[in-house]
Protein backbone atom coordinates (compact mmCIF):
# COMPACT_ATOMS: atom_id res chain seq x y z
CA UNK A 1 0.00 0.00 0.00
CA UNK A 2 2.50 2.51 0.64
CA UNK A 3 4.45 1.44 -2.71
CA UNK A 4 0.94 2.01 -3.95
CA UNK A 5 0.54 5.53 -3.04
CA UNK A 6 4.03 7.03 -3.16
CA UNK A 7 3.71 5.60 -7.10
CA UNK A 8 0.41 7.11 -7.05
CA UNK A 9 1.55 10.67 -5.76
CA UNK A 10 4.18 10.72 -8.32
CA UNK A 11 1.62 9.74 -11.61
CA UNK A 12 -0.44 12.43 -9.86
CA UNK A 13 2.24 15.47 -9.81
CA UNK A 14 3.72 14.72 -13.71
CA UNK A 15 0.23 14.79 -14.75
CA UNK A 16 -0.34 18.12 -12.94
CA UNK A 17 3.24 19.40 -13.89
CA UNK A 18 2.63 18.73 -18.18
CA UNK A 19 -0.61 20.41 -17.56
CA UNK A 20 1.15 23.67 -16.46
CA UNK A 21 3.77 23.05 -19.22
CA UNK A 22 1.34 22.03 -21.81
CA UNK A 23 -1.05 25.10 -20.83
CA UNK A 24 1.81 27.95 -21.35
CA UNK A 25 3.11 26.41 -24.20
CA UNK A 26 -0.34 26.56 -26.01
CA UNK A 27 -0.09 29.58 -28.88
CA UNK A 28 -1.31 31.97 -30.10
CA UNK A 29 -3.07 32.19 -26.45
CA UNK A 30 -4.45 35.51 -26.73
CA UNK A 31 -3.26 38.07 -24.01
CA UNK A 32 -1.19 35.69 -21.97
CA UNK A 33 2.67 34.24 -22.33
CA UNK A 34 2.80 31.57 -24.69
CA UNK A 35 5.65 29.79 -26.56
CA UNK A 36 6.24 32.36 -29.03
CA UNK A 37 5.39 35.72 -26.74
CA UNK A 38 6.33 37.52 -23.49
CA UNK A 39 5.52 40.08 -21.49
CA UNK A 40 8.59 42.33 -20.61
CA UNK A 41 8.50 41.22 -16.96
CA UNK A 42 7.68 37.79 -16.74
CA UNK A 43 8.99 35.26 -19.91
CA UNK A 44 7.73 32.10 -21.06
CA UNK A 45 11.34 30.25 -19.08
CA UNK A 46 9.77 31.72 -15.80
CA UNK A 47 6.96 29.57 -16.90
CA UNK A 48 8.76 26.76 -17.68
CA UNK A 49 10.64 26.89 -14.08
CA UNK A 50 7.90 27.52 -12.09
CA UNK A 51 5.98 24.32 -13.43
CA UNK A 52 9.31 22.09 -12.19
CA UNK A 53 8.85 23.77 -9.22
CA UNK A 54 5.62 22.32 -8.20
CA UNK A 55 6.25 19.20 -8.72
CA UNK A 56 7.33 18.27 -4.78
CA UNK A 57 4.57 20.19 -3.70
CA UNK A 58 1.66 18.60 -5.34
CA UNK A 59 3.45 14.64 -4.76
CA UNK A 60 2.98 15.87 -1.31
CA UNK A 61 -0.40 16.76 -1.88
CA UNK A 62 -1.47 13.42 -3.36
CA UNK A 63 0.35 11.52 -0.95
CA UNK A 64 -2.10 13.64 1.39
CA UNK A 65 -4.84 11.88 -0.41
CA UNK A 66 -3.19 8.83 -0.34
CA UNK A 67 -3.35 8.98 2.86
CA UNK A 68 -6.90 9.67 3.03
CA UNK A 69 -8.11 6.69 1.01
CA UNK A 70 -5.55 4.62 3.76
CA UNK A 71 -7.78 6.16 6.24
CA UNK A 72 -4.09 7.10 8.31
CA UNK A 73 -5.34 10.56 8.41
CA UNK A 74 -8.44 12.58 8.09
CA UNK A 75 -9.65 14.67 4.54
CA UNK A 76 -9.29 18.47 7.29
CA UNK A 77 -5.55 17.05 7.52
CA UNK A 78 -4.79 17.31 4.01
CA UNK A 79 -2.93 20.74 4.79
CA UNK A 80 -4.01 21.96 1.37
CA UNK A 81 -3.36 25.29 2.58
CA UNK A 82 0.09 24.53 3.47
CA UNK A 83 0.68 23.00 0.18
CA UNK A 84 -0.17 25.68 -1.61
CA UNK A 85 2.16 28.11 0.81
CA UNK A 86 4.87 25.65 -0.51
CA UNK A 87 4.89 25.62 -3.97
CA UNK A 88 3.66 29.58 -4.18
CA UNK A 89 7.29 30.17 -2.20
CA UNK A 90 9.31 27.49 -3.85
CA UNK A 91 8.25 29.10 -7.29
CA UNK A 92 9.09 32.57 -6.00
CA UNK A 93 12.95 30.91 -5.51
CA UNK A 94 12.88 29.29 -8.80
CA UNK A 95 12.27 31.92 -11.22
CA UNK A 96 12.60 35.91 -11.22
CA UNK A 97 9.86 36.57 -13.82
CA UNK A 98 6.86 37.34 -10.52
CA UNK A 99 3.80 35.53 -10.29
CA UNK A 100 3.35 33.15 -12.74
CA UNK A 101 1.65 29.99 -11.05
CA UNK A 102 -1.08 31.26 -7.88
CA UNK A 103 -4.21 30.87 -9.43
CA UNK A 104 -3.12 27.77 -11.09
CA UNK A 105 -1.90 26.45 -8.01
CA UNK A 106 -4.67 27.22 -5.97
CA UNK A 107 -7.01 25.45 -8.55
CA UNK A 108 -4.51 22.42 -9.17
CA UNK A 109 -3.76 21.81 -5.58
CA UNK A 110 -7.05 20.39 -4.71
CA UNK A 111 -7.15 17.77 -7.70
CA UNK A 112 -3.78 16.60 -6.90
CA UNK A 113 -5.03 15.24 -3.63
CA UNK A 114 -8.36 14.10 -4.86
CA UNK A 115 -6.48 12.23 -7.52
CA UNK A 116 -4.31 10.94 -4.96
CA UNK A 117 -6.96 9.57 -2.95
CA UNK A 118 -8.78 7.65 -6.42
CA UNK A 119 -5.53 6.44 -7.93
CA UNK A 120 -4.37 5.02 -4.01
CA UNK A 121 -7.68 3.56 -3.96
CA UNK A 122 -7.96 2.21 -7.91
CA UNK A 123 -10.86 3.11 -8.20
CA UNK A 124 -9.77 6.51 -10.56
CA UNK A 125 -12.41 8.34 -13.24
CA UNK A 126 -13.66 11.75 -13.66
CA UNK A 127 -16.39 11.22 -11.78
CA UNK A 128 -15.02 10.25 -8.66
CA UNK A 129 -12.64 12.86 -9.07
CA UNK A 130 -15.12 15.56 -8.73
CA UNK A 131 -16.37 13.77 -6.06
CA UNK A 132 -13.30 13.77 -4.20
CA UNK A 133 -12.00 17.18 -5.17
CA UNK A 134 -15.89 18.64 -3.43
CA UNK A 135 -14.70 16.64 0.12
CA UNK A 136 -11.30 17.81 0.02
CA UNK A 137 -12.16 21.91 -0.46
CA UNK A 138 -15.33 21.74 2.09
CA UNK A 139 -12.89 19.91 4.57
CA UNK A 140 -9.89 22.98 4.63
CA UNK A 141 -9.25 24.42 7.81
CA UNK A 142 -9.15 27.96 9.21
CA UNK A 143 -4.79 27.64 9.15
CA UNK A 144 -5.45 26.39 5.39
CA UNK A 145 -6.98 30.22 4.73
CA UNK A 146 -4.35 31.80 6.67
CA UNK A 147 -1.81 29.41 4.58
CA UNK A 148 -2.91 30.88 1.68
CA UNK A 149 -2.99 34.27 2.46
CA UNK A 150 0.23 34.31 3.34
CA UNK A 151 0.51 32.73 -0.15
CA UNK A 152 -0.50 35.40 -1.75
CA UNK A 153 1.12 37.57 -0.11
CA UNK A 154 4.66 35.88 -1.45
CA UNK A 155 3.11 36.14 -5.23
CA UNK A 156 1.62 39.71 -5.49
CA UNK A 157 -0.64 39.12 -7.47
CA UNK A 158 -1.70 42.06 -9.85
CA UNK A 159 -5.05 42.82 -9.65
CA UNK A 160 -5.96 41.82 -6.46
CA UNK A 161 -8.31 44.89 -5.31
CA UNK A 162 -10.00 45.39 -2.36
CA UNK A 163 -12.52 42.70 -0.69
CA UNK A 164 -15.54 44.12 1.50
CA UNK A 165 -14.61 41.43 4.30
CA UNK A 166 -11.34 39.63 5.16
CA UNK A 167 -9.27 41.56 2.94
CA UNK A 168 -5.71 40.09 1.99
CA UNK A 169 -4.12 43.69 2.60
CA UNK A 170 -5.36 44.25 5.96
CA UNK A 171 -3.01 43.20 8.79
CA UNK A 172 -5.95 41.77 10.96
CA UNK A 173 -7.46 39.80 8.78
CA UNK A 174 -5.46 36.78 9.38
CA UNK A 175 -5.91 36.73 13.20
CA UNK A 176 -9.76 37.15 12.86
CA UNK A 177 -9.48 34.30 10.54
CA UNK A 178 -8.30 32.26 13.10
CA UNK A 179 -10.27 33.88 15.73
CA UNK A 180 -13.57 33.24 14.17
CA UNK A 181 -12.76 30.06 12.84
CA UNK A 182 -12.64 31.26 9.21
CA UNK A 183 -12.03 28.02 6.87
CA UNK A 184 -10.47 28.55 3.03
CA UNK A 185 -13.67 27.09 1.77
CA UNK A 186 -15.64 30.31 3.38
CA UNK A 187 -13.02 32.83 2.53
CA UNK A 188 -13.73 31.65 -1.57
CA UNK A 189 -17.43 31.47 -0.80
CA UNK A 190 -16.79 35.70 0.21
CA UNK A 191 -14.81 35.63 -2.99
CA UNK A 192 -16.55 33.90 -5.54
CA UNK A 193 -18.52 36.39 -6.42
CA UNK A 194 -15.85 38.35 -8.59
CA UNK A 195 -13.01 35.63 -8.97
CA UNK A 196 -14.03 32.33 -10.92
CA UNK A 197 -11.30 30.23 -9.03
CA UNK A 198 -12.64 30.83 -5.94
CA UNK A 199 -15.93 30.30 -7.86
CA UNK A 200 -14.68 26.94 -9.01
CA UNK A 201 -13.95 26.31 -5.85
CA UNK A 202 -16.78 26.50 -3.87
CA UNK A 203 -18.97 25.49 -6.51
CA UNK A 204 -17.37 22.01 -7.13
CA UNK A 205 -15.21 23.14 -10.83
CA UNK A 206 -18.28 23.78 -13.28
CA UNK A 207 -16.23 25.58 -15.58
CA UNK A 208 -13.59 22.77 -15.43
CA UNK A 209 -15.61 19.86 -15.53
CA UNK A 210 -19.03 20.61 -17.45
CA UNK A 211 -17.82 23.19 -19.95
CA UNK A 212 -13.63 23.38 -20.34
CA UNK A 213 -13.16 19.23 -20.41
CA UNK A 214 -15.69 18.12 -22.51
CA UNK A 215 -15.05 21.27 -25.08
CA UNK A 216 -11.26 19.77 -24.65
CA UNK A 217 -11.63 16.53 -25.51
CA UNK A 218 -14.01 16.93 -28.45
CA UNK A 219 -11.58 19.55 -29.75
CA UNK A 220 -8.73 16.90 -29.21
CA UNK A 221 -10.21 14.41 -30.88
CA UNK A 222 -11.52 16.48 -33.67
CA UNK A 223 -8.23 17.99 -35.03
CA UNK A 224 -6.22 15.78 -33.15
CA UNK A 225 -3.53 18.14 -32.09
CA UNK A 226 -3.02 19.41 -28.52
CA UNK A 227 -2.33 22.82 -29.33
CA UNK A 228 -5.14 23.51 -31.16
CA UNK A 229 -7.79 22.14 -28.50
CA UNK A 230 -5.46 23.81 -25.76
CA UNK A 231 -6.48 27.23 -27.91
CA UNK A 232 -10.10 26.61 -28.36
CA UNK A 233 -10.87 25.63 -25.27
CA UNK A 234 -9.18 28.85 -23.76
CA UNK A 235 -11.08 30.51 -26.24
CA UNK A 236 -14.16 28.67 -25.13
CA UNK A 237 -13.71 29.56 -21.70
CA UNK A 238 -13.03 32.91 -22.20
CA UNK A 239 -16.20 33.44 -24.67
CA UNK A 240 -18.84 32.51 -22.43
CA UNK A 241 -16.89 33.27 -19.07
CA UNK A 242 -15.95 36.92 -18.66
CA UNK A 243 -12.47 36.71 -16.92
CA UNK A 244 -12.12 37.94 -13.76
CA UNK A 245 -8.84 39.29 -13.78
CA UNK A 246 -9.97 41.62 -16.87
CA UNK A 247 -12.56 42.98 -14.90
CA UNK A 248 -11.18 43.71 -11.95
CA UNK A 249 -8.26 45.63 -13.42
CA UNK A 250 -10.43 47.17 -15.95
CA UNK A 251 -13.90 46.62 -15.45
CA UNK A 252 -16.42 44.00 -16.19
CA UNK A 253 -18.00 45.72 -19.51
CA UNK A 254 -14.58 45.38 -21.03
CA UNK A 255 -13.87 41.80 -19.89
CA UNK A 256 -17.20 41.23 -21.96
CA UNK A 257 -16.20 43.08 -25.07
CA UNK A 258 -12.93 40.68 -24.94
CA UNK A 259 -15.49 37.98 -24.51
CA UNK A 260 -17.90 38.57 -27.41
CA UNK A 261 -13.98 38.89 -29.46
CA UNK A 262 -13.42 35.19 -28.32
CA UNK A 263 -16.56 33.90 -29.63
CA UNK A 264 -16.20 35.48 -32.78
CA UNK A 265 -12.50 33.75 -33.50
CA UNK A 266 -13.94 30.80 -32.46
CA UNK A 267 -17.16 31.25 -35.24
CA UNK A 268 -14.52 31.98 -37.90
CA UNK A 269 -12.90 28.51 -37.22
CA UNK A 270 -9.72 29.53 -34.74
CA UNK A 271 -6.68 27.69 -35.57
CA UNK A 272 -8.35 25.75 -38.16
CA UNK A 273 -8.86 28.53 -41.01
CA UNK A 274 -6.84 31.08 -42.59
CA UNK A 275 -9.16 34.18 -41.65
CA UNK A 276 -9.54 32.62 -38.01
CA UNK A 277 -6.22 32.29 -37.33
CA UNK A 278 -5.51 36.00 -38.54
CA UNK A 279 -8.19 37.04 -36.26
CA UNK A 280 -6.65 35.09 -33.42
CA UNK A 281 -3.15 36.82 -33.91
CA UNK A 282 -5.00 40.05 -34.04
CA UNK A 283 -6.49 39.51 -31.18
CA UNK A 284 -3.61 38.25 -29.24
CA UNK A 285 -1.89 41.48 -30.24
CA UNK A 286 -4.61 43.52 -28.99
CA UNK A 287 -4.71 42.39 -25.87
CA UNK A 288 -1.06 42.99 -25.53
CA UNK A 289 -1.19 46.88 -25.86
CA UNK A 290 -1.56 48.73 -22.44
CA UNK A 291 0.56 47.06 -20.15
CA UNK A 292 -1.35 43.37 -20.78
CA UNK A 293 -4.19 44.77 -18.54
CA UNK A 294 -6.64 42.96 -21.00
CA UNK A 295 -4.22 39.34 -20.14
CA UNK A 296 -7.19 36.92 -19.16
CA UNK A 297 -5.10 35.18 -16.80
CA UNK A 298 -7.71 33.54 -15.02
CA UNK A 299 -8.94 31.75 -18.14
CA UNK A 300 -5.54 30.70 -18.34
CA UNK A 301 -5.56 28.75 -14.84
CA UNK A 302 -8.83 26.93 -15.69
CA UNK A 303 -7.29 25.82 -18.58
CA UNK A 304 -4.20 24.09 -17.00
CA UNK A 305 -7.53 22.71 -14.89
CA UNK A 306 -9.19 21.39 -17.66
CA UNK A 307 -5.39 19.74 -19.03
CA UNK A 308 -4.51 18.34 -15.67
CA UNK A 309 -8.33 16.63 -15.32
CA UNK A 310 -7.33 15.50 -18.81
CA UNK A 311 -3.75 14.50 -18.54
CA UNK A 312 -4.89 12.40 -15.25
CA UNK A 313 -8.51 10.67 -17.41
CA UNK A 314 -5.19 9.31 -19.64
CA UNK A 315 -5.12 11.92 -22.30
CA UNK A 316 -1.54 12.80 -23.57
CA UNK A 317 -0.09 14.57 -26.46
Amino acid sequence: MMRLSIEAADHVSKCLQLAILLEVSAYPKPGNVHRTADFQETKYEHFLASAVATGPHFRRAARRGAMVSAGKIGLEKVGLGAVIKSAVRDVSRWQHGGNTLLGSIILLSPLAAAAGTAFAKGTFSVNKLRENVKKVVESTTPMDAVDVYDAISIAKPGGIGKAPKLDITDPVSKKKILDERVTLFDVFKIASGWDSIAYEWVNNYPITFDLGYPYFLQQFQGAGDINVATVHTFLKILSEIPDTLIARKVGLAKARDVSLQAKHVLEIGGLLTPEGKRGLWALDGDLRRGSHKLNPGTTADITAAVLAVSILSGQRP
